[in-house]
């Protein structure tokens, strides 16, 4: 007899191209009168639901008739479970069980998929842990650490043959995917250059003080897969981004959107030569990684892309804080920080415009894009019942993924770094010491 998993991955269900039902946080009904929703529920369980976890947990939880139930949650801060089951119960009505370690969640049967929305160096862990464990995933970018987890989690999903969704939400954007069409048509002509930017005005982190564990806190289980440190009063929740041991800075937590969008709207794989300049400039304080980055791809095709953050800087581009411009023989293309574009002739007149009313919300840490995510959430869902591909599949995730590692190696090194028509660095030692982590004895990820 078939299980309900079983069932759930075979049958197809008739829904529209972009359903899964319900309406997410922000959505009117009336933009959801022709979504077709599926008696067969997809219940889903959420690893890491403090900020952004918590905002994925209300987007999922709103599907609560059609399409979706949020069954389980999983943080190692208890009072973000809390939290969260009180948030999944006012939206939806069922109480979800809280779990503080991933391993015993894991262990249960009664969810088919999971979403992941934890610091990064647990991002691909916790992804081949699910998928071991017979789970489908929707991960939040970057899909990994460090580049040698990109291998890891590939052979994971081969493996084990789950669909993976990673959190380049951008894939899914009606308008933008309309102007990558455009592209590929060839509206401004042969593309030879793609310049990425983002800006923002962050605070300083501050010197930490190593101090006493809070009592919310399993600091142990929050370190996983990394080798122990002593806690610190400022990395937990946010300044971990900063931290290389933990975190993967700027170019990972936002770059990591706008160069998926350059490579893949000028069909581009992996670059032969990356250069990153930049530092930490603005503060004198705990963070590690550069808070100004400009990187150079360069491929050899003789095509180049560009990566530009300010982190401590509000500044612009276009009009735009965050965004990229393609550069044609014919013109240039600007997609800017939520789903719109415009199409300039080569004089910079502008001779197309296309608007959204769904936007980038600057200044929002925890979900800046919560009315446009929710394409991205019913293509995993069709992914899921249909068989429908994802529009972020892991290969192209890792892909993007590898770029800005690449860049952030180049940064660590000091000097542009050669690569291989395979991503891989080669010859160079100083650079591959970067490739992978160590990992705390016992939390090697295992495929």
């Amino acid at each position: 007899m078939s299980t309900r998993r079983q069932f759930i991955k075979h049958v197809a269900i008739g829904t529209s191209a972009l359903s899964m039902g319900g309406v997410l946080p922000g959505f009117s009904a009336s933009s959801y009168r022709n979504i077709i929703g599926s008696n067969d529920r997809i219940r889903i369980a959420g690893i890491g639901v403090n900020s952004r976890g918590s905002a994925l947990a209300k987007g999922f939880a709103t599907e609560k008739d059609k399409g979706c139930v949020v069954t389980d949650i999983c943080d190692v801060d208890s009072r973000a479970i809390g939290k969260c089951i009180k948030t999944v119960q006012e939206i939806a009505g069922n109480k979800p069980k809280g779990h503080e370690d991933i391993r015993k969640m894991l262990e249960s049967d009664d969810y088919d998929a999971v979403f992941i929305a934890t610091p990064d160096h647990w991002h691909a862990p916790a992804a081949i842990m699910a998928m071991k464990a017979g789970k489908h995933v929707y991960m939040e970018k970057p899909a990994s650490h460090n580049p040698d987890e990109n291998r890891m989690l590939i052979e994971a999903e081969k493996k084990y043959g789950k669909v993976v969704q990673v959190g380049n939400q951008r894939r899914s954007w009606p308008n933008v995917v309309h102007a990558i069409k455009e592209l590929h048509d060839g509206v401004i002509g042969e593309i030879h250059f793609g310049r990425s930017w983002y800006y923002n005005k962050r605070p300083s982190m501050g010197i930490g003080n190593i101090t006493a564990i809070p009592d919310w806190l399993n600091w142990d289980l929050w370190q996983g897969p990394a080798p122990r440190v002593s806690y610190k009063d400022n990395i937990v929740h946010y300044n971990w981004h900063w931290r290389w041991h933990w975190g993967t800075g700027e170019s990972l937590n936002n770059g990591m959107h706008f160069v998926d969008l350059l490579r893949w709207g000028m069909k581009l794989t992996y670059p032969s030569k990356v250069t990153s300049t930049g530092g930490r400039y603005y503060y004198r304080d705990d963070w590690e990684t550069p808070d100004t980055q400009l990187v150079n791809f360069e491929f050899s095709n003789g095509k180049v892309l560009s990566w530009e953050s300010q982190s401590c800087n509000r500044s612009s581009m276009g009009g735009y804080s965050s965004g990229v411009t393609f550069y044609g023989d014919k013109g240039s293309l600007t997609i800017g920080s939520g789903n719109e574009y415009q199409i300039f002739d080569l004089d910079n007149k502008l001779v197309k415009q296309v608007d959204s009313k769904m936007v980038f919300e600057e200044g929002n840490l925890v979900n800046p894009t919560q009315d446009l995510d929710a394409y991205h959430f019913q293509n995993f869902f069709n992914a899921i019942r249909e068989g429908a591909k994802p529009n972020s599949t892991l290969t192209e995730a890792c892909m993007s993924t590898q770029l800005v590692q690449l860049a952030n190696i180049s940064h660590r090194v000091g000097r542009a770094v050669k690569v291989n028509d395979r991503g891989m660095i080669e010859n160079d030692n100083e650079a591959l010491k970067f490739w992978k982590r160590d990992y705390e004895k016992g939390w090697e990820p295992r495929i």
